[in-house]
């Protein structure tokens, strides 16, 4: 019998690699952009065409390399950041495994020019598949310029199932942006189809999320810092009145190094408990500096996932330096002790030994009388108890009823009009043949919207209010991008939305039939709920879209109904296509039987 085990060949394996490390061109951007930051560049332009599909170039004037480290780079698990397993826990660099560029020349062509400081010439390096084909001495400035053309051009499955243009570049946006912001110290450029899209100089970190995210975050922000023997933490939180609806602006770093943490993103949320409303989520841009043989950045490929050996005390110095931050600033309600120095007892030695010894003494008024008609203050309270007095009587709406006898339930909302009765401003209850219908008037309402914005998605020209009033929605850049690649699909379904130019947005109509008291948070939540469906669930974006819109726009919990709209709410529920269950799968209506009620007797 023969044997069946055997080595995979190098350029199978570096295509392997490559599914784990690159896998859309945004994951090239990434690993090339800490590349240059690792080889000391203070600047790195970025040039991208066809969202990285046809060209990703990086220009940095770091070290650059020698001839012999410019053919070795290219080679599996080959770097200069590691010799021994122990150097894994003392890492402070940003790539180390050596995979990055053996991932990429395997699944593109790349071409690679660099010259060290004080080296006459240059090295250029050309591969296509892992296969080397040149080398030579060239021309070049000093640093690295490094082109990746024609992205998976020889695994055609993975190039079909890039995204779409606007969502690659939406993705690389985002990693250009996580290096950017902790690297202020390092100018940027990004150039998108001969078009420049940033141009960020250097400064410090207030600067360089400002000029990423606009103006308005100069006024917006509060500074973090904490500096303690074990873990320092600094960074710029946002102001709880300009929270956003979208998780968009929350950027967690870890030694310069961008991660995801839940754990962590509940310390910032529980420190901002009580300050922010329902739905809306902090904005922040904090960095914990620590050992790194405190944490372990070696547990997933793309290294955005980090384990503390601590995570709990990590968890309230973030927390304790967020509250900090907050008071400092008389974000939340305090006692003041301070008192006036002008009034306030001297306790100085030379104040004591020279204050006069004062007897304390007792003023009383011997003419005061209470029971005199003659007194001003007894006159006061008396006008004051003639002015509620009269105010109560005109007061007819708050007026109590004078039957005693009349049975109240404790802990119970009932609302009871003509055949509906609401319950708890939540559920509808309503008399069927075989007993009881109860109906959940959010999920109800989420199903008749779903299916409405459905076919308006489809075919059907959708009505639209205009707003008397239009708003101005300031948007994060990936959002931005969101609501563009959106745009056309919510004026489908009613949404007049005007595009200004980069972050900048204009709401002059919304969908008739919805109570749209503030258009541009529901406009918010529509996208935040778009991005967790589509992480989540991978639907069709029509299908997206319209789930995303029912859940938002649907009737609430807590709201009363009339009867008329309780009417037509389950008139048009019925006339749905599925009026048993929401979107979500969730059942929009209970009936309970006679035999179930008498059961209950």
């Amino acid at each position: 019998m023969t044997d069946i085990i055997k080595l995979l060949p190098d350029s199978v394996a570096n295509q392997i690699a490559a599914g784990e490390v690159i896998q859309r061109p945004a994951s090239a951007v990434k690993e090339l952009l800490e590349n240059a930051v690792d080889a000391g560049a203070t600047q790195i332009d970025v040039v991208i065409k066809d969202s990285g599909k046809t060209l990703i170039m990086i220009i940095d004037n770091g070290c650059g390399m020698s001839v012999t480290d410019a053919r070795m780079s290219f080679e599996r698990h080959a770097t200069s950041k590691i010799s021994h397993a122990d150097d894994l826990f003392s890492i402070r660099t940003k790539g180390f495994r050596g995979e990055a560029l053996a991932s990429i020349a395997a699944i593109a062509q790349v071409e690679l020019k660099t010259k060290r400081t004080g080296d006459e010439w240059g090295t250029m390096v050309t591969i296509e598949g892992s296969d080397v084909t040149g080398q030579e001495i060239c021309s070049c400035p000093e640093g690295t310029i490094i082109s990746v053309k024609n992205l998976f051009y020889n695994v055609p499955a993975r190039r079909n199932f890039l995204k779409s243009p606007q969502v690659e570049l939406r993705h690389i946006m985002d990693e250009f942006f996580r290096v950017c912001l902790i690297h202020p110290e390092i100018g940027f450029t990004l150039t998108h189809n001969d078009k420049e899209q940033y141009h960020l100089y250097q400064g410090n970190m207030k600067q360089r999320i400002v000029a990423l995210f606009g103006n308005v975050y100069n006024e917006r922000l509060l500074h973090v810092h904490q500096k303690t023997e074990i873990v320092s933490i600094e960074g710029y939180i946002g102001k709880p009145e300009f929270s956003r609806k979208t998780r968009g602006e929350q950027y967690f770093f870890v030694n310069k190094r961008y991660i995801r943490h839940p754990y962590l993103n509940h310390a910032i949320d529980n420190a901002f408990q009580e300050l922010l409303p329902k739905d809306s989520f902090p904005t922040f841009f904090l960095n914990i500096s620590i050992d790194p043989a405190e944490i372990d950045i070696n547990i997933h490929p793309t290294k955005t996932e980090v384990n503390f050996r601590d995570t709990k005390l990590v968890y309230a110095m973030l927390h304790g330096a967020v509250r900090k931050s907050i008071g400092q600033h008389n974000l939340t309600p305090r006692i003041d002790f301070d008192t006036n120095p002008d009034t306030g007892i001297d306790f100085g030695e030379i104040s004591r030994a020279n204050r006069p010894v004062v007897i304390p003494g007792i003023s009383v008024n011997k003419e005061f009388n209470p029971f005199s008609i003659n007194n001003p203050t007894q006159k006061t309270q008396n006008k004051q108890d003639e002015q509620w007095r009269v105010f109560y009587e005109n007061d007819t709406e708050q007026t109590v009823p004078s039957d005693t006898n009349q049975p109240t339930i404790e802990h119970e909302i009932v609302s009871t009009t003509g055949k509906f009765i609401q319950i708890n401003h939540s559920h509808i209850i309503t008399r069927v043949r075989s007993g009881l219908l109860i109906i959940d008037q959010h999920l109800a309402h989420s199903r008749i919207l779903y299916e409405k914005f459905l076919k308006q998605l489809t075919k059907v020209q959708p009505a639209s209010q205009q707003e008397l009033f239009p708003q101005n929605i300031q948007m994060n850049p990936g959002d931005a991008d969101l609501l563009r690649e959106l745009r056309k699909d919510l004026e489908k379904v009613g949404y007049v939305i005007e595009d200004l130019g980069q972050f900048t947005f204009v709401i002059n109509g919304t969908p008739s039939g919805i109570n749209q008291q503030d258009a541009a948070a529901q406009l918010e939540k529509i996208l935040e709920n778009y991005k967790t469906n589509k992480s989540d669930l991978h639907i069709d974006h029509k299908l997206n879209l319209a789930t995303s819109m029912a859940a938002t726009l649907s009737v609430k919990y807590g709201k009363t109904l009339q009867d008329e709209e309780m009417a037509t709410l389950i008139d048009d529920l019925f006339a749905c296509e599925v009026p048993e269950t929401a979107p979500d799968g969730r059942k929009t209506l209970v009936i309970l039987s006679m035999s179930d009620i008498r059961s209950k007797f």
